[in-house]
């Protein structure tokens, strides 16, 4: 089973293998940002660096950035988000997944919550 992850920053992180972990917006996130409009996602294999932006998230009320949770490389990203971003408000931690990052070493999970943080 899977283990799941947050950041301050109201993102999640679904644990799929020692070194791979799917990464998206948060419930709350996609409540508070109203109806998502827009995803821009990475490219798969592109590189990021650990706190770098890696999405944007466009609602009709502003525009929030993603970060990279850890440093890696994109291995996946969900396409279907492209033609249907209201995936994220109805399934912000299911269907509406933005990407899957791996890492060479183990990802190092003791600086993420265990729980949603608070508003």
């Amino acid at each position: 089973m899977s283990q799941v992850f947050f950041t301050e920053e109201h993102e999640f992180i679904e644990i799929l293998a020692a070194n791979k972990a799917r990464v998206g917006i948060t419930a709350f996130a996609a409540e508070q940002l109203g109806d998502i409009v827009h995803v821009e996602l990475p490219e798969v294999d592109d590189e990021f660096d650990a706190e770098e932006e890696i999405a944007t998230v466009e609602s009709v009320k502003s525009v929030s950035e993603v970060y990279a949770p850890f440093a890696g490389k994109v291995v996946a990203v969900n396409e279907e988000l492209e033609d249907a971003p209201e995936l994220v408000n109805e399934d912000a931690q299911g269907k509406g997944w933005f990407f899957e990052i791996e890492t060479e070493e183990d990802i190092d999970t003791s600086e993420f919550l265990t729980e949603e943080p608070a508003e």
